[in-house]
């Protein structure tokens, strides 16, 4: 019966069609008379908020065109400078293999070689390049892209200059106080607009939910994809077994032929296909794309050797001198592209990725620097003792008479030799060290939100270290990859996504829903608990999903809460709301059988944790002082503390200081529930006798010197990871009571799609429409920038690194 009103839902939507964004011409930003002005005709909406986005994230226009102009710069550089030196250098006279006659001279100079001297005259070396035809040919080619690439500038220009005037005169923002703006402000003053200007003319009321609908359009669906293991980034080598391979190349080819190339699936930014929407087809569409997958692998295939010349160049110049500088750095870690998409919650920005995850960097680097190997430490030791020993001796020799650096290849050794005993002393642990990898991988857990049941109970293992490698890599084996991704992915296009086509072309049919004033958008976005709830995530009895439609590791429940957090303002549908209701009771109730508050709040700092000066963030604190916990021992038993205070689980812990962590003093942070049931009526997330800001304010003079704006955002990192860690914990709970006792379950790997949709309920299978939801380098992904790649201390000082060692 619920399956029959659901269909029936999904129909009567289908009578207002003509109401969608049919064409780009229906999606005008409509300006009023009165703000008529340069950005009036901006047509597409996608491209409208995405630029309105990355305007504010990277400064304004004056740090976006410089950016610009400098990758101009810098590709025409590494061309020019490359070609120099394969055509106008003589080596044999630079490296002293040939004599050169400097007649004239004073006879003690005479065996002294200049840098003029190894380079060559103008005319000989344009010679040389004349009568070198693979210099000519990609010197063609390197000038048409750069062609390409000025063109491409001169159209951003025009546009980011019709946004800034955007900001100036239709937000209010000047551009000397952008930088003091957060997006969340941003955002609301867009919302504001619309009810003003109406820019987009096919609704009324513009949410958050919209605008963040416009800009993840296309990487919802890469997160889907990832989430239903549906993308081929884990290969099985022979000797390596199962690695994940995902570079920006391969990343690239996959959106390129499934969202925007000339053959793709979407026959513009907002709108799939009509023939994609229908399953009678699907077989001679999977065959069509399997074609284009073949085409788009052969032309990789042909354009290898070009784009390896060009990976490798690029790698030379940008990491060398840090190389040489720093040895270590190759060591650092990064979160892989990898990573980045399979923790990525739906409809989270990159803004809002980039400052988790850099979050979680401190705590993910002390889990992996845990696990040492006795034997390589033995032998680094030794090996940095010996290298040590020469190092010491020509330092030495050096010092005493300067000359000894003029001996032949003497500043290599010494270059050498002090790499050996960098890379060698990172294989040594650190003796203060406290082996501790269940806390840790906790910790991990609170910032990153998605992890495997099978690591719960099993951080000592290397298998789990290994996995959470793939999520956390080396920055050389990083580089590594990009600099094989040329070779590697005409072989993943050809012999392993092409076998993929169907699951493709289902996966978009089944998972594609058309929202009013927005277009095609992946149905997961909608983070619709009836839909693609998880029953094992405490949606049990609130959604109709099959398994083929169920989101894996809880990924609907945690996007879900996390943009409730991010987006206060923001109301849920209805049964978005009812979970968010349920959700808060059972943390209540939780609450009402964990340590008491009051407990919490005298006995872990956690006041002073969000204000102290000792850590970069605050939160890491607030929530070590969680997971360590006097009331808490690591069985979750009653721990020896002299209060005699009930004890409590991990679970009860975070539920009792998630109600007490009310937001609901800050401003901004109510938020209506008109849509929910009777005996759901409003409420803010929490509520508690002595809230965590009042508690504050009162007590730390340090917080009146704090922006308010600063501390919601600490605030709400907080309260997300909290829930982070509650849920999971429920979800432990509800997964180990079902297993049958004296036996242990096996983890679930990610299930592959099935392509068998017989079996889904009516109003999943082919396309349907949604419900009208009211309110130039390689070294780092583009939208996500830099990250901290710093060293971390392993035996750091702080206050929350002691607790957790004395726990452990």
């Amino acid at each position: 019966m619920a399956n029959f009103e659901a269909y029936q839902e999904y129909q009567r939507i289908e009578d207002f069609e003509e109401d969608s964004p049919p064409g780009e011409e229906d999606l005008l930003v409509h300006v009023p008379e009165g703000l008529k002005d340069s950005w009036h005709h901006i047509k597409n909406l996608d491209n409208f908020f995405t630029r309105i986005y990355h305007f504010h994230q990277k400064n304004g226009f004056a740090c976006m065109m410089l950016s610009e102009f400098f990758e101009l710069v810098q590709f025409l550089f590494v061309v020019t400078f490359t070609t120099f030196l394969f055509n106008c250098v003589e080596y044999d006279v630079l490296f002293a293999n040939r004599a050169v006659n400097h007649t004239g001279q004073n006879p003690l100079d005479r065996n002294k070689v200049t840098l003029p001297d190894a380079i060559l005259p103008s005319q000989q070396c344009t010679e040389r390049i004349q009568d070198n035809s693979w210099i000519i040919f990609l010197l063609i080619m390197a000038a048409i892209f750069w062609v390409y690439r000025l063109i491409k500038v001169f159209c951003n220009v025009l546009s980011y200059w019709e946004i800034r005037q955007f900001y100036i005169k239709a937000l209010k923002i000047r551009m000397d106080e952008l930088c003091n703006f957060t997006w969340q402000e941003v955002q609301s003053r867009l919302i504001s607009l619309q009810r003003e200007q109406q820019m987009c003319i096919h609704k009324k009321e513009l949410t958050e939910l919209d605008i963040y609908h416009r800009i993840l359009r296309f990487k919802n669906y890469m997160v889907a994809m990832v989430n239903k293991s549906l993308l081929p980034v884990q290969l099985q080598l022979p000797l390596l077994g199962e690695v994940v391979f995902l570079t920006q190349g391969l990343k690239y080819n996959f959106e390129l032929i499934l969202f925007w190339g000339p053959g793709s699936l979407f026959q513009n930014k907002w709108n799939l296909h009509p023939k994609y929407k229908r399953a009678g087809n699907r077989l001679e569409l999977a065959q069509q794309l399997s074609r284009f997958i073949l085409l788009m692998g052969l032309a990789n295939l042909l354009l290898c050797p070009f784009v390896l010349v060009w990976q490798v160049l690029y790698a030379f110049f940008s990491y060398t001198e840090a190389i040489r500088r720093e040895p270590g750095s190759l060591g650092a870690r990064r979160w892989s592209l990898y990573g980045r998409l399979y923790l990525r919650h739906f409809n989270e920005l990159d803004h809002e990725l980039h400052s988790r995850l850099g979050r979680g960097y401190k705590a993910v680097s002390k889990y992996m620097n845990s696990f040492t190997s006795p034997m390589l430490a033995v032998m680094a030791r030794n090996v940095a003792f010996f290298s040590g020993s020469v190092l010491a001796v020509l330092i030495a020799l050096t010092v005493y008479d300067e000359d000894v650096l003029t001996v032949q290849h003497i500043l290599t050794a010494i270059t050498v030799l002090g790499v050996v005993i960098t890379v060698s002393r990172s294989f040594i642990p650190d003796e203060h060290m406290v082996w501790c990898p269940e806390q840790l991988l906790q910790c991990v857990l609170a910032h990153i939100h998605y992890m495997p049941d099978h690591w719960k109970g099993n951080a000592n293992k290397s298998e789990t270290r290994d996995e959470m490698a793939q999520l956390f890599q080396y920055k050389a084996v990083f580089i590594l990859e990009e600099l094989l991704s040329p070779i590697v992915t005409p072989f993943v296009l050809i012999f392993l996504l092409r076998h993929k086509s169907l699951e493709i072309i289902d996966f978009f049919r089944n998972f594609t829903v058309e929202v009013v004033g927005v277009g095609d958008i992946c149905s997961f976005a909608q983070m619709d608990i009836r839909r693609h709830g998880n029953p094992q995530w405490m949606s049990e009895g609130q959604t109709e999903a099959s398994v083929y439609q169920q989101a894996e590791n809880g990924k609907t429940e945690l996007s879900l809460m996390h943009f409730t957090i991010k987006n206060p303002h923001w109301q849920p549908p209805q049964e978005s709301s009812v979970f968010i209701s349920h959700l808060k009771e059972k943390v209540q109730q939780d609450a009402a059988t964990g340590p008491p508050r009051a407990l919490l709040l005298s006995e872990t700092p956690l006041c002073a944790s969000l204000l102290s000066n000792e850590s970069g963030h605050g939160t890491d604190n607030l929530l070590a002082s969680v997971l360590t916990h006097p009331v808490l021992t690591a069985s979750g038993q009653p721990g020896h503390d002299r209060h005699s205070h009930r004890a409590g689980t991990t679970a009860s812990v975070a539920a009792s200081v998630l109600a007490s962590l009310s937001g609901s003093q800050l401003p901004g942070r109510t938020r209506s529930h008109s849509q929910l049931p009777a005996g759901h009526a409003e409420s803010p997330m929490y509520r508690s006798d002595r809230t965590m800001v009042d508690s504050m304010s009162a007590s730390d003079s340090h917080f009146r010197g704090e922006s308010r704006s600063a501390l919601q955002l600490e605030l709400a990192s907080a309260e997300m990871s909290l829930h982070a860690i509650y849920m999971h914990e429920i979800h432990q709970q509800g997964s180990q009571s079902q297993r049958p006792p004296g036996r242990w379950q096996a983890p679930m790997p990610m299930r592959e799609l099935t392509t068998d949709t017989a079996r889904l309920p009516p109003h999943s299978r082919g396309f349907s429409v949604s419900t009208h939801v009211h309110p130039v380098g390689w070294t780092e992904e583009e939208e996500a920038g830099e990250d901290e790649e710093v060293e971390v201390d392993v035996n750091s000082r702080s206050a929350s690194r002691r607790d957790m060692g004395r726990t452990c």
